[in-house]
């Protein structure tokens, strides 16, 4: 599963290449975006956002726990909060309780990927907050290392891959998106070799 929040579209473009990615390892990928929290007003105060926002919301499903449980594993993407996920993406991961308690996410992959208008603006802080999470969950965290030169390529970020939008915001380029596809077929591989070792438990 791939479960971001965009608010402008550069988020959005990550999790399709992330998606992308996946889906050319073979595996069945659900693409599922973080429920909308903010405003009209808001949203309406930035073409971008209001643009982005009128295009996606009947396009992409919003992601809930069905999602979660039926997943052998995860992609989460978000813009930089102040070096934290955007509040969207992390009310609906603060919604999974029912899930922990009944072991559902143990033991699964989970990966990350973000953007910010800086290439400074907090992108690793955001992914590692992020984890916080997920070691609650007990998924295994899968960074994308440097485990292929494209991660270099893209900017070198071992987090996760990471796009500096710039503001106004910028979609992401052809490198970027091809290290966010590199980190789908990534993920793709160890939730296979996960999934064996949780139906053997």
């Amino acid at each position: 599963m791939v479960a971001y929040y965009s608010a402008t579209g550069s988020v959005y473009r990550l999790a399709q290449a992330v998606k992308d990615g996946a889906e050319s390892a073979g595996a069945e990928v659900r693409l599922r975006r973080a429920a909308e929290l903010a405003p009209p007003e808001a949203i309406e105060s930035n073409p971008d956002w209001a643009k982005h926002h009128g295009e996606i919301e009947l396009e992409v499903p919003t992601v809930s726990l069905d999602d979660l449980e039926w997943a052998d594993g995860y992609a989460f993407g978000t813009p930089t909060r102040y070096g934290a996920p955007a509040a969207q993406l992390k009310q609906f991961l603060d919604t999974a309780g029912s899930l922990w308690q009944e072991g559902k996410l143990a033991d699964k992959p989970v990966t990350a990927f973000v953007s910010s208008a800086e290439k400074h603006g907090g992108q690793e802080a955001t992914i590692l907050s992020l984890n916080n999470v997920f070691y609650h969950w007990g998924c295994l965290i899968l960074p994308l290392g440097y485990t292929d030169d494209i991660v270099y390529a893209a900017g070198g970020n071992p987090y996760g891959t990471s796009w500096p939008a710039g503001f106004p915001s910028a979609m992401p380029d052809e490198t970027v998106l091809a290290c966010a596809h590199y980190q789908g077929r990534r993920l793709v591989e160890f939730a296979r070799a996960l999934s064996v070792v949780r139906v053997g438990k």
